[in-house]
């Protein structure tokens, strides 16, 4: 009797964690992931969770792994495809990303959720390294707004928000990873995101906070100046049974300590464009400008294969970086070599359609990014001018075949076609060779 009942508790354990591994299954792949989306209590998905949280301790447990194998166009290419090659190297298996998330959410009788809290990490052949580390408090009341804190994705733009576990192209834009390098950041976040289905406003997400500033590039604050990044979006809304778009607009109005006199802009005044050093000395403790503005949409149209989807995103401002990067300092910038203030651009846009099914999907994506808008590739490299190859302009032609095998197994074959502009700069008087295949496998769990 006693082996009987061990047996019953033993079968019936087995049984709710098979429940739990096929509900994280299909609560992962239902529909894109974004890093910061909260639950959605007024939706079946989101009902679910809640079902499942509660069933099983408020605890969810998920992750992927991506192996792939890539051929560069060049040895030692330098490249925004998982990172620049060695020397030696034209061609290398690699782990792009190994997640493993762990979430917790708490939930009020009758009112829904009131705490989250979110512990992810990559590990890879290169380390292990945190990516996110948050907790959030929804308010309940109304059902309104939620308040984030901790390390977590900066709320600009689209592609920066866009799950790497569900993106189509292998990486995000060159631009946003030079501007948003790891996406994330430390600070603060408040939401407006209704979780009342009768809601007028529950078509609107704002999201608005302050940031450190320089991301995951370094552990510690640098300066007492904070980035303020807000975000105001137009959730997916159908038009009809077949058209549903959505749309967002965000600033991040930021900066940096400027620790010694020296500051590069551009001198427009010439018919070649360089930088020209300020070194008045009132310049120590300004605060040097970063000024990013965006705006992105999503059209999706239902086929009878699938859908398909276009999207677009814009984003233009200033940013102050180093001589030889545009990428935001982890550091204050020290030294005679000081501070370098540029005016960008740049975009990217999608094509995706499915063919067949739902299985098997084509991809299409152009981005470019102009680091330094007020100068000529031209300008580059000519005698006695300050210019770098941090100025030049890059276009990038992806295009690819997903295979979405199963929900817990995806491939992606995905070829960037990196064009570069020709300046007067060794090294960059023709197209560089460094395009990159891409082969791809994702498992997910």
């Amino acid at each position: 009797m006693l082996i009987s009942y061990n047996l019953a508790k033993i079968l019936k354990l087995i049984k709710r964690l098979l429940l739990l591994v096929l509900s994280i299954a299909f609560f992962q792949t239902g529909n894109s992931q974004f890093l910061m989306d909260m639950v959605d209590t007024t939706k079946d998905m989101g009902k679910g969770m809640l079902s499942m949280y509660n069933r099983f301790n408020h605890i969810r447990i998920g992750g992927y792994l991506q192996p792939q194998f890539q051929v560069a166009g060049s040895k030692g290419a330098k490249t925004y495809e998982g990172g620049d090659f060695l020397p030696n190297a034209g061609n290398r298996f690699m782990l792009r990303r190994g997640r493993i998330r762990f979430e917790f959410i708490h939930f009020d009788d009758q009112k829904g959720p009131s705490v989250q809290v979110v512990f992810q990490f990559d590990g890879t052949e290169r380390g292990v390294f945190i990516r996110d580390f948050w907790g959030r408090i929804f308010e309940n009341k109304y059902k309104n707004f939620a308040l984030t804190a901790g390390v977590f994705a900066r709320p600009f733009g689209y592609e920066t928000n866009l799950s790497s576990s569900d993106r189509e192209s292998p990486e995000r834009g060159r631009m946003n990873q030079i501007l948003m390098k790891t996406e994330r950041d430390m600070g603060a976040m408040l939401s407006f995101d209704s979780r009342v289905k009768t809601n007028k406003l529950k078509y609107l997400k704002v999201d608005a906070g302050f940031f450190n500033g320089q991301g995951l590039t370094s552990p510690v604050e640098n300066d007492r100046h904070k980035d303020f990044i807000a975000r105001v979006a137009l959730k997916p809304y159908a038009f009809n049974k077949k058209i549903t778009f959505s749309a967002a607009a965000s600033w991040l109005n930021g900066g940096l300590l400027q620790n010694n006199k020296y500051r590069y802009e551009i001198n427009t005044a010439v018919a070649g464009k360089s930088f020209v050093v300020d070194s008045s000395s009132n310049n120590i403790g300004t605060i040097l400008p970063r000024k990013y503005y965006g705006a992105d949409a999503q059209l999706k149209i239902k086929t009878a294969a699938g859908f398909t989807e276009f999207r677009a995103e814009y984003i233009w401002g200033i940013q102050t970086a180093s001589l030889v990067s545009s990428e935001t300092p982890p550091l204050l910038l020290a030294g005679r070599d000081g501070a370098y203030i540029r005016e960008f651009k740049g975009a990217y846009f999608y094509l995706l359609h499915n063919i067949f099914n739902v299985h098997h999907q084509i991809a299409v994506k152009l981005d470019f990014y102009d680091p330094n808008t007020k100068v000529n590739a031209l300008d580059i490299g000519k005698p006695n001018n300050v210019l770098s190859a941090t100025d030049i302009k890059y276009t990038t032609l992806g295009f690819g075949y997903i295979n979405y095998i199963n929900e817990n197994l995806k491939l992606v074959l995905w070829y960037a076609k990196v064009f570069n502009e020709k300046t007067n700069l060794a090294g960059f008087t023709s197209d560089v060779a460094d395009d990159v295949f891409t082969c791809r496998m994702q498992y997910r769990f």
